[in-house]
């Protein structure tokens, strides 16, 4: 997939989709607890659904 033109979610966003609070998310991304690759746009963050996708992903019980 090319994530050069997909739509770019923000933390309440992201965090709704994977099921978590957007605090969480805060958390994880500022001790490097999961890389979910979060973008900065300024003072904004924002997540690739992609990556989101990835991340679940690799944490599915198999």
């Amino acid at each position: 997939m090319n994530n050069n033109h997909e739509p770019l979610l923000n933390r309440k966003t992201a965090a709704k989709y994977l099921g978590v609070s957007p605090g969480t998310l805060a958390v994880w991304d500022c001790t490097k607890r999961y890389d979910l690759k979060p973008i900065k746009v300024g003072r904004a963050v924002r997540y690739r659904r992609s990556d989101l996708d990835k991340f679940i992903e690799e944490r599915l019980w198999r």
